[in-house]
């Protein structure tokens, strides 16, 4: 569930938003709701994992008999992305739009295989409703491209420089002209100084929000992203339960959470996370900075997830340490079990994603534990990929309509501030007749397995 974005702001040291384009003002808006990010300066390329923690993970003693998996399974190969660009191609060609823009992050990952890190430097991948592309390139850093770009098993193209004194949008709307492109789409994730420079030089109407292409794109998963997405999170569960052979009362969550990284990491997930609450504090569905330590028949609420081959998992469990929970936790529990099992079952393509967290709540409901959003405070769940939150959501106002190969989270929750929390969380996908999960279900409040 844990929205793991970084803030303008990071550990690692302030961020200054860019400069905007001179000729660009103030005043200047999206207009139809397009790349609303805002920019942030970053190095030019990704920070890396950070290896020792790697490196302590897979040397922890305690968890011994887990093991790496990553070499059992195939990462996404250049073929893969070669194709995706021609469905790309396809899907623009539908819709009438003449060209897609993406910078660095998930979408350039998922079409190239290539990192590149956000400055104020514009760096994009332009994909054409014929399904060739180009990429857009800081010339002082078009040497570096080009290793990446064409290495044998890079995806190739060419690469339209710009120098400092001219500003990447001139160069861009001279290479989109020069290949007759009239519409544009931009990725959801572009930020607004790099959509409102390009406004600027193409004109408001030929720029429009991405959202819909992107959703087209990847909202259905291929075999081998299902296989990845399934691998990632049920290596996530089986962490969980080594973990839960460890847990005692006395430990905080921060104790968990220390676990749950080590063990998902001798699993070979990267980029791990945790949320680990206890008792009080998992009556805030991301925590209230409570360090209280667990007692027996305590629950712990554990949200955690991390990166396997590029895909992500995100799981929820909440279960009772060193003693059956209290009956009212046990109802608690069970009402929102019961809530994500009615979900799961309603799902099927042709069904509207808030119909299914509508299904969900009325489950909660008819327990006795509120309506609305009065105890089950959040959406039933987000879509899930490249990216621990992506389109679609099930939310109540969601019109997007299930089709087979989404991937999704079904988390109920039920919160009570003073009291406990319980949110059981797991990925689903859309088949052709109904839906199918990753894993294992959590079936008993005093333990995180089957």
């Amino acid at each position: 569930m844990v929205s793991r974005q970084v803030p303008w702001c990071s550990l690692r040291g302030v961020r200054v938003p860019p400069t905007p384009h001179p000729r660009i003002e103030r005043r200047a808006v999206l207009l139809g709701g397009a790349a609303g990010v805002i920019g942030c300066s970053t190095p030019s390329v990704e920070p890396e994992p950070e290896p020792v923690v790697e490196e302590q993970a897979e040397r922890a003693p305690q968890f011994a008999e887990l093991e790496d998996a990553r070499g059992r399974y195939e990462p996404i190969r250049p073929a893969e992305r070669a194709a995706r660009r021609a469905r790309l191609g396809k899907i623009l060609a539908g819709s009438g739009i003449d060209a897609f823009v993406c910078e660095g992050g998930p979408t350039l990952t998922y079409l190239a295989g290539i990192s590149w890190g956000r400055s104020e430097r514009l760096f994009t991948l332009v994909v054409l409703a014929d399904g060739s592309h180009f990429w857009l390139c800081p010339a002082f850093e078009q040497g570096k491209a080009e290793l990446t770009i064409g290495a044998k098993d890079g995806p190739g193209g060419p690469i339209v420089a710009w120098q400092e004194h001219e500003y990447a949008f001139a160069p861009l709307a001279s290479a989109l002209q020069e290949r007759n492109v009239l519409s544009v789409a931009l990725d959801p994730g572009t930020r607004l100084f790099a959509a409102e420079g390009l406004r600027a030089e193409l004109g408001n109407e030929r720029v429009m929000s991405g959202g819909r292409t992107l959703l087209a794109l990847r909202g259905k998963k291929e075999p081998h992203e299902l296989e990845l997405l399934r691998a990632a999170n049920e290596l996530t569960q089986r962490a969980l339960v080594a973990v839960a052979e460890r847990v005692t009362p006395g430990m905080s969550g921060g104790d968990v959470s220390e676990l749950v990284g080590a063990a998902q990491r001798r699993l070979g997930l990267q980029r791990t996370w945790a949320l680990c609450l206890v008792g009080p504090a998992a009556a805030y569905p991301h925590g209230s900075g409570d360090e209280t330590r667990l007692a027996p028949g305590d629950f712990v609420l554990v949200d955690t997830g991390g990166s396997f081959h590029d895909y992500q998992s995100d799981i929820s469990r909440t279960w009772s340490v060193g003693g059956s929970p209290s009956d009212r936790a046990a109802r608690i529990w069970h009402a929102v079990r019961d809530a994500q099992q009615r979900a799961f079952e309603a799902i099927r393509p042709g069904v509207k994603c808030s119909e299914i967290d509508r299904v969900a709540r009325a489950v909660i409901e008819s327990a006795g534990f509120g309506r609305g959003y009065e105890h089950f405070t959040h959406r039933l769940g987000h879509g899930i990929g490249l990216e621990g939150h992506e389109d679609p959501y099930f939310d109540g106002g969601s019109a997007v309509v299930l089709e087979p190969g989404m991937t999704l989270s079904d988390e109920p929750g039920l919160y009570f501030p003073g009291e406990l929390g319980v949110r059981l969380e797991d990925i689903v996908c859309v088949t052709a007749d109904g839906a199918d999960h990753f894993g294992e279900w959590q079936t008993r409040p005093e333990s995180p397995g089957p």
